[in-house]
């Protein structure tokens, strides 16, 4: 890497910082201003154009993104959605392949079949990056945030066979149903098996190591080892990388020690970040090249047929959701044991439909030519259409989600909070019967005010779930700012003893963190101590 390159990798992720503290702010989803600040940038003068090697996009980016936002997925909802799920991860990709094509053939004038259907399966799978990282700032219920996460993960695997399937016939002329429908089925089989095999392996290796630093470094290397295996066998690396994810989400609280978690959480944390940015910023500075490919006096009618395509795209989600939703709840057995759910969520999951790297990363890896060697035709036409479909996805349904998230009075979803309190006042249950069967223990001050603190927060738990009213607002507001002065009061005494000379750096970061995890037992991890 040049130091050109170093440096306008630098400049990047300061404007990532930048725009991302802006966007919170203004109280916008930071990927949208991401992606129209890399549109400014990629037009300031001297600023190189950026080309991204569609193999390092997906290589760099996807595998820990993906892996994360499996490990962040509870595999339990993930296995009771699973049918709204398959709807909208093979059924609508598929429906949307289709749609996308037709209405591209009518608004580009001699696009042939093969490139359109590879249009349609490029801007057919919405994003796991984008999904993620908006709709997790966005207050929606649960269910809705299951489905719509659980689609993003798992409707690349379908996107790329149909859009592998149309490269080959673009670039050879030929189209085989059979081969496509077996090539999905050996990749998404092979894709899971890989991704279990090295997600095992990782368990393996974290079960007998004990140091912090090498146990997250196997964490970071796990997706990469998924998908470059995956992609080495022609699998689905998107689903190993799911698959991994999940396995290990699985098993994690048992191998490793809770300082290493709480380590990798800050490590990844501040990666998914990282990477998260940079993709955004990257779609908005691809613009430049991506423009400049395009004949002269063409751009007007193709960003006229993008916004065309772009419309198909949502309108075809708007229209198979409600349909997908009901159909299935014909069947009496289907209705009685999942019911029709309420409309407003019905509308949050069809206008969900955010479009993001893959979309791009599939458009730039369109190949070159023909194999007798001719350019590919319409190849910059059909990368600026995603491009186009992109944004309008981002900006538009980005932009309004939380307008409409208000606006549709979506019903309050308290079941997290009900979960909350019983694995609460069963762990406080556990940990009082283990106390009970310490012999040795009980004559100390300490073990009694330790088992009082743990009778207290089974009472309180249990009344939770009997539906019996909790403290007041105000008071418990009142516990929580008296419980934020006294650990800031502990806080400055410590830096105190540490500006004078009377204790190290060593001491204060030890104790400091046992008052940090303290703020974080009482939802007091975000707010700042004071000066």
């Amino acid at each position: 890497m040049t130091a050109q390159a170093v440096e306008l990798v630098t400049l990047l992720f300061a404007a990532v910082l930048a725009l991302a503290a802006v966007a919170r702010w203004l109280v916008v989803p930071y990927p949208i201003l991401l992606v129209l600040g890399g549109l400014v940038l990629g037009f300031i003068p001297g600023l190189p154009p950026l080309e991204p090697n569609p193999d390092v996009i997906f290589f760099i980016f996807l595998p820990p993104i993906l892996w994360a936002a499996a490990y962040f997925t509870s595999f339990r909802d993930f296995k009771r959605n699973l049918r709204p799920i398959a709807l909208l991860a093979f059924g609508l990709v598929i429906a949307t392949t289709g749609v996308v094509a037709m209405v591209a053939r009518a608004v580009v004038p001699g696009l042939p079949w093969p490139a359109a259907v590879a249009l349609g399966a490029i801007v057919s799978p919405p994003d796991a990056v984008a999904a993620a990282a908006v709709l997790r700032r966005l207050k929606i219920p649960y269910r809705v945030l299951v489905i719509l996460e659980g689609e993003s993960l798992v409707n690349d695997a379908t996107a790329l066979v149909l859009y592998r399937t149309a490269v080959i016939a673009m670039v050879t002329g030929g189209f085989s149903v059979s081969d496509a429908a077996t090539g999905f089925v050996v990749a998404a089989v092979g894709g899971v098996a890989i991704g279990l095999v090295i997600g095992w392996i990782a368990l393996l290796a974290l079960e007998r190591l004990h140091d912090p630093l090498t146990e997250i470094a196997i964490t970071l290397l796990a997706p990469y080892f998924a998908w470059s295996i995956a992609e080495r066998v022609h699998t689905s690396a998107v689903l190993a990388c799911v698959a991994g994810g999940l396995l290990l989400r699985r098993h994690m609280s048992r191998v490793v020690a809770p300082g290493t978690r709480l380590q990798a959480r800050a490590v990844w944390d501040l990666l998914v970040f990282a990477l998260n940015g940079m993709i955004f910023i990257l779609i908005g500075l691809a613009l430049r090249p991506l423009a400049e490919a395009v004949p002269g006096g063409e751009l007007p009618t193709l960003i006229l047929q993008g916004l065309i395509v772009s419309a198909a795209a949502i309108a075809i989600r708007l229209a198979w959701v409600p349909v997908a939703t009901a159909l299935p709840r014909l069947i009496p057995s289907v209705r009685e044991v999942d019911p029709m759910p309420p409309w407003p969520s019905i509308a949050l999951v069809a206008w969900t439909g955010m479009r993001g790297i893959v979309s791009l990363a599939a458009a730039l890896a369109l190949p070159l030519a023909t194999v007798d060697g001719r350019p590919l035709p319409f190849r910059a036409e059909l990368i600026l259409l995603t491009f186009i479909v992109i944004v309008v996805t981002l900006v538009v349904q980005g932009l309004t989600l939380a307008p409409l998230i208000r606006r549709l009075r979506l019903p309050e979803d308290t079941h997290l909070e009900e979960e909350e309190a019983l694995a609460r006042e069963r762990a406080a249950t556990a940990a009082l019967a283990r106390l009970d069967s310490m012999p040795g223990v009980e004559d100390h001050h300490a073990v009694q005010d330790l088992r009082e603190d743990y009778h207290d927060r089974r009472r309180a738990f249990a009344e939770f779930q009997a539906g019996a009213p909790r403290s007041s607002s105000l008071a418990e507001a009142a516990f929580k700012r008296a419980r934020h002065e006294t650990l800031a009061a502990e806080r400055r005494a410590l830096i105190e003893l540490r500006d004078r000379g009377d204790i190290s750096d060593e001491v204060l970061l030890t104790l400091e963190e046992e008052l940090d995890r303290e703020a974080l037992r009482h939802g007091l991890a975000h707010v700042r101590p004071e000066r």
